[in-house]
């Protein structure tokens, strides 16, 4: 006697295993709509990874003995953070070797007169003391030779409080300040935000580019355009859309994005940005989708473009000669949009567009790998940050 698969069995456990993940699914949803549990999602501050971190002794955490000075800085409002401002290499190596624990910190003001400053905005989670953020600050003090101030924002590492958009906008600010304050040129600071850290970024970059200050350039480093479009476009594990389920339900989506209390939305500021700009974004991006970079930087070419006027009804309804004007406005925003760029094919590498926009070059950077974080560590990402910002023309 042959026996038969229990198919209902079967269908009636994978029902059972939907319907599990679906409770789940809704129930992540819900919890993703009360502001506490938002909060903890965007910054997870809470992860203050290195755990027993030893901000005081960044020796710890594989930075050069003496090289680096852990310091503190007073915000606007009266919280103050935790950072670490790192010599330049060429600054640290006038110094006998070993260098006494404090000869950063009685350095600063050397260092920034004599060489530019990185002023460094790291994403979500863990602290500045992070494996990957030093091996960054390395780079940026040997391959840029430029110095570097990194801050914890509020609720992060040693920095008390709670973080919020405001408050981090505070944090940017005290951070250019206490630059200015030891005797830092703006046009010798660099701007550089990575993930979270780009909205940073973005935000003081724009806030002085307002006040009429000249710095040198601001670098986005795996940026994503704003919070409500992140939430559209991630795809958890790369795979699965977070958001399929509720775009399924008419007009549930935006409902549900009326509940989030961020926006960090850098795509509707950075038009505001006078200064040069490097956009930069691995194409096997998980977290955020390279998209968002493509976004940012149609945003700033947008101004030099002609604009696309179609006709009122719908389209359903356009005539031959209607749809034949239609397209050739198209045909010519794309030829002129062709004219305005440069772009640079680097082998086994990635692809570069620039153009020159309000006086100034703007440059998206793609590379074919990196993933989110590990991008900013590419040696090869490190010199087209040198080449565009760093070269002998850009020094005084």
């Amino acid at each position: 006697m042959s026996i038969q698969p229990d198919n209902d069995g079967l269908f009636a456990r994978l029902r059972r295993g939907f319907a599990v993940l679906g409770f789940l699914y809704l129930g992540a949803v819900i919890l993703l709509a009360v502001p506490w549990v938002q909060s903890h999602i965007v910054y997870m501050n809470a992860l203050k990874l290195p755990w027993n971190a030893h901000f005081d002794a960044p020796e710890r955490h594989g930075l050069a003995p003496g090289k680096t000075a852990n310091i503190k800085i007073q915000t606007a409002d009266n919280h103050t953070l935790g950072a670490w401002f790192i010599l330049s290499d060429t600054i640290y190596h006038d110094l006998s070797f070993p260098p006494p624990p404090s000869a950063a910190e009685l350095h600063i003001s050397e260092a920034v007169a004599q060489r530019p400053t990185v002023l460094f905005f790291h994403g979500n989670a863990a602290t500045r003391a992070i494996s990957m953020r030093v091996r960054l600050y390395s780079g940026f003090t040997s391959r840029l030779d430029a110095n570097v101030l990194a801050i914890d924002y509020r609720g992060f590492g040693d920095s008390p409080g709670t973080p919020t958009e405001d408050g981090l906008s505070l944090d940017a600010r005290a951070a250019w300040d206490w630059l200015i304050a030891q005797g830092a040129s703006p046009q010798d600071i660099l701007i550089v935000g990575h993930s979270l850290g780009t909205a940073v970024a973005s935000g003081l970059s724009v806030g002085l580019s307002e006040d009429g200050v000249k710095f040198r350039g601001t670098v986005l480093m795996s940026p994503f355009s704003s919070l409500y479009t992140l939430i559209d476009t991630y795809n958890i594990f790369g795979v699965f859309p977070v958001m399929l389920p509720i775009n399924m339900i008419p007009r549930a989506a935006g409902i549900y994005k009326s509940f989030l209390i961020h926006k960090f939305d850098t795509l509707s500021a950075i038009s505001k940005l006078k200064v040069p700009i490097l956009i930069l974004h691995a194409e096997d991006d998980w977290d955020v989708s390279h998209t968002h970079s493509d976004a940012l930087f149609d945003a700033l070419l947008e101004p030099y473009l002609p604009p696309v006027y179609s006709p009122s009804t719908s389209q359903e309804s356009w005539s031959t000669q209607q749809w034949s004007e239609y397209h050739a406005q198209l045909v010519t925003r794309r030829e002129i949009r062709e004219s305005l760029l440069t772009r640079t094919v680097i082998p086994n590498f990635g692809l570069m567009d620039q153009f020159d926009g309000f006086g100034e070059r703007i440059t998206l950077l793609k590379t074919s790998t990196g993933s989110h974080n590990e991008v900013c560590t590419l040696e090869g990402v490190q010199e087209v940050i040198r080449a565009t910002f760093f070269t002998p023309e850009n020094l005084h």
